[in-house]
């Protein structure tokens, strides 16, 4: 793979303070108390890089919010979108058209089985939402399962579908909803010692969840496959298969959210195919057109697509298969097979994001566990890694979340922008980071981590 150099930064300090001044006066940000934030103002960004206006340049470790899966800018979709332009900019989605088409066709090659229709979406709550809406529909049941460690989006359903703290403001407990534990081994909620223990518990946990709801009253279970914000849990060998199989037995509809871990993230076209398994519904976003132009969509089985060849469905958006963002998708999807992203990406997770990051733990007390694969990697880091108590409390703020607030700050002193959720650190850079660019990540990382270490019982 070639890599596409990054432009120099340059500096123009009031043109930063004048987008800065326009924002604080006029953009309402999500998830954010709006006189408490400092927003950095950015003036461009180019492959695994973005730079603001005082010319300080940040290796992206974040992947915007995990979707630039091919980097920022890369030419042939910025190209494509610009052709697209200049042919039918927009149209209504009742209508045939050649992106929207293409798009759905290349999609459906690359989903598990026989996900073969494609319901377009902007994004990956609304992704989630109809795929809900279509289980319901389908089996005529009420309610949906979903994990605790979860996130399925912000619009009414999805944020009822999620288990972080997110929701709390806006769980008002009617949206049929039940939560369960998914296996996570290293802070098991089932005192197993194994991964086969895990496994094997939390399947017997969520068959006696379904039996104290009733199997006939529910319409879905849902998982995101390997759970993305929550903490990139890669599931246990055998649970995904497990919980297919019991959906089979009591006609439920089993939806995998792929928003996040689709679409190259884990070194594979989706984080299903590690693990064999074939969802009903499966929702996707993000790194489809990586993040290009809004765009989402719900793969779909040909059972769930039959229930309404005849009956309509009761759903739809103004812009679903906006030509825009289809043929960002055709030509993402087209720049990922060019250039072999999605094997690149299995590459640098086994050969250099993997091992770099166990390193790191091998030398640095705040790093409790290294999980991941693909481009798609978590550091929990603790105060103790006997305890494994976690280095800030769950969903910690203001000075409570001091120690994580100082790791980040040290982490973009060394020209680094970490994605920091709670306890932890992802490092999910580009699909398509190179080896010198993951290794300067790791290296950012590990005087970070340093900071982080003054905060634990060894480095207290």
């Amino acid at each position: 793979m070639t890599p596409h150099a990054p432009h120099a930064p340059y500096a123009d300090p009031a043109a930063g303070a004048a987008v800065k001044a326009a924002d604080r006066a006029h953009v309402f940000h999500s998830w954010s108390a709006q006189g408490l934030i400092d927003p950095l103002a950015v003036a461009g960004a180019e492959g695994s890089y973005f730079w603001d206006y005082d010319g300080n340049r940040y290796l992206d470790f974040t992947s915007g919010l995990v979707y630039t899966n091919i980097g920022y800018q890369h030419p042939t979709v910025i190209a494509a979108i610009q052709e697209q332009a200049g042919k039918l900019a927009t149209f209504a989605p009742a209508f045939a058209v050649e992106s929207r088409s293409e798009a759905a066709r290349l999609i459906a090659e690359r989903t598990p089985g026989d996900l073969d229709k494609i319901f377009f979406t902007n994004g990956g709550a609304e992704a989630v939402e109809n795929a809900i809406r279509m289980a319901r529909l389908h089996t005529g049941r009420p309610k949906v399962l979903s994990a605790y460690r979860s996130y399925h989006g912000a619009t009414s359903t999805a944020i009822n579908l999620t288990g972080d703290p997110r929701r709390w403001p806006s769980d008002n407990g009617s949206a049929g909803v039940v939560r369960f534990w998914a296996p996570f081994l290293y802070r098991s909620p089932f005192y197993a010692q194994t991964e086969a223990e895990e496994c094997a518990r939390a399947l017997q946990h969520l068959e006696d969840t379904l039996a104290f709801e009733g199997p006939a009253t529910v319409a879905a279970i849902i998982l995101e496959t390997i759970p993305g914000t929550a903490g990139i849990m890669t599931p246990p060998p055998g649970y995904l298969a497990g919980v297919r199989e019991i959906c089979d037995r009591y006609g439920i509809v089993f939806v995998l959210d792929e928003v996040m871990a689709g679409f190259g993230r884990t070194g594979a076209w989706f984080a299903a195919d590690h693990f064999d398994v074939v969802p009903d519904l499966l929702t996707f976003a993000k790194g489809v057109n990586s993040g290009y132009v809004p765009l989402g969509g719900v793969a779909i089985s040909a059972e769930i697509a039959a229930t309404f060849e005849t009956r309509p469905y009761p759903g739809g958006l103004t812009y679903s298969g906006h030509p825009l963002a289809c043929a960002a998708a055709v030509a993402t999807i087209g720049v990922m097979e060019d250039e072999k992203v999605v094997e690149h990406a299995a590459r640098i997770g086994e050969t250099v994001l993997g091992p770099g990051l166990r390193e790191l733990a091998e030398r640095h007390p705040s790093v409790g566990e290294v999980r991941g694969l693909g481009a798609f990697w978590a550091l929990d880091l603790v105060r103790d890694r006997e305890t494994r108590e976690p280095l800030v409390p769950y969903n910690a703020s203001g000075e409570a979340n001091a120690p994580m607030a100082a790791f980040g700050a040290a982490a973009k002193k060394q020209g680094l922008w970490p994605f920091i959720n709670m306890n932890r650190t992802h490092a999910v850079p580009a699909c398509n980071v190179s080896e010198a660019e993951a290794k300067e990540g790791l290296a950012a990382l590990d005087v970070a981590l340093s900071v982080a270490d003054t905060y634990t019982v060894q480095g207290a």
